[in-house]
């Protein structure tokens, strides 16, 4: 689950990370309150879940509370487009209203999750403000990394030890150390896959600041977090996303003609890259899981469609816990109920495989069967086109 970037900052502020002073505006007027109660002049900045806000026009300085009012006016309400948006942009809702300071050096430090490790990295560069995967990808020794392992915990050694790569003057390592600590306990805290602080900046009065900030919570964690679920802005998110979420199906739309439904996110990154070997472009991720319901089925259905670029269907279930003659009833009982006029392409492979190819043949529906996947693939790409 992502949050904006003021969330991010008001939880590593609880953990001891250091900030700039300031507040979050919707309306242009109280931009101009919180700019005249900092008596300094300031930066406004859109919050939408992106990146790239400044290049797209989202992040602007002002030197007085009546120009913070006339910029915050010209960014609330702007259709932000970034490289990390739809064409379309994102409608920014809210601006987070911050001191401007004098910077000496922009810095970048994270926390993830190393899967190759099984490990928590701590990964930071001195090449902060800019997109670390370009350096990662162009420099990748500057990128410092520190493991840590999740039974342990942090050590000051593993602070420390970044801390001092950084290039940092001998009074800034202190608070580096510090800071570095603070994040990681924060990204541990709220089971986070991701905890990131970029630039982190060392200002001309001498103080280490997290200007910008992104956190990443574990949805699989959220029960553990019922204050997080306060956090979440639906209105960032695709309202086909959400309205999957509310029971229980993993679904991402992508900009394809293939809508695909299929019980496992492996077996769904499979048929996926099968469609596009096949010369086809899947319409979205789904996963309805392994003890999908008839229900499920039935609302899987209803938001593929509701994706007008679908022109055919591909369903690819493996009935390993669910029975492939309960999982085919479940979908012609769908196909009925919703009156699916798009060609369905079905592969189906388990218990009762054969009963559930039968059913779906005599159903009387759209349904064409396929013998295993690829050809499932093949048919499903030959029919959108």
């Amino acid at each position: 689950m992502k949050i904006h970037e003021y969330q991010a900052k008001q939880i590593l502020f609880a953990f001891g990370v250091p900030i700039p002073e300031g507040g979050v505006a919707e309306t242009a007027a109280e931009a101009r309150e919180i700019s005249a109660r900092l008596g300094r002049p300031v930066v406004i900045k859109a919050q939408i879940h992106a990146g790239g806000r400044g290049k797209g026009g989202g992040v602007k300085l002002a030197q007085t509370p009546e120009e913070a009012e006339r910029t915050a006016s010209s960014i609330l309400g702007m259709q932000l487009v970034t490289h990390q948006t739809s064409p379309q942009g994102v409608k920014v809702r809210r601006v987070l209203v911050e001191e401007a300071m004098e910077i000496k050096k922009e810095l970048y430090l994270g926390v993830t999750i190393d899967r190759g490790a099984a490990l928590a990295v701590i990964m930071a560069s001195e090449s902060g403000g800019m997109e670390i995967e370009q350096v990662a990808a162009a420099s990748p020794e500057r990128i410092l990394k520190a493991h840590v392992d999740p039974g342990s915990g942090i050590w000051p050694f593993h602070a420390r030890e970044i801390a001092f790569s950084l290039g940092l003057p001998p009074e800034a390592s202190l608070q580096a150390s510090q800071l570095i600590c603070s994040l990681y306990r924060a990204f541990w805290a709220k089971d986070c896959s991701l905890a990131e602080i970029n630039p982190l900046v060392w200002t001309g009065d001498g103080r280490l600041l997290a200007l910008d900030a992104k956190m990443n919570l574990d949805d699989n964690a959220l029960f553990r977090h019922p204050e997080a679920r306060e956090l979440r802005d639906t209105q960032e998110e695709d309202p086909l996303e959400t309205e999957a979420s509310r029971y229980q199906i993993n679904y991402i739309k992508l900009d394809g003609t293939i809508g695909c439904m299929v019980n496992g996110a492996g077996l769904a990154m499979a048929t996926m890259d099968l469609i596009k070997l096949c010369g086809g472009e899947p319409a979205n991720f789904l996963d309805v899981g392994g003890g999908a319901s008839a229900e499920q089925v039935e609302n899987a259905f209803r938001i593929l469609l509701s994706d007008r670029n679908v022109r055919a269907v591909l369903i690819n279930i493996f009935g390993g816990i669910m029975r492939c003659d309960v999982v085919a009833q479940g979908m012609i009982e769908a196909a009925s109920k919703l009156k699916v006029e798009v060609p369905i392409v079905v592969r189906l492979e388990g218990t009762n495989v054969e009963k559930g190819q039968e059913l779906l043949r005599g159903s009387g529906l759209n349904f064409t069967v396929a013998s295993e996947m690829k050809d499932a693939a093949e048919k499903a790409v030959k029919l959108a086109q």
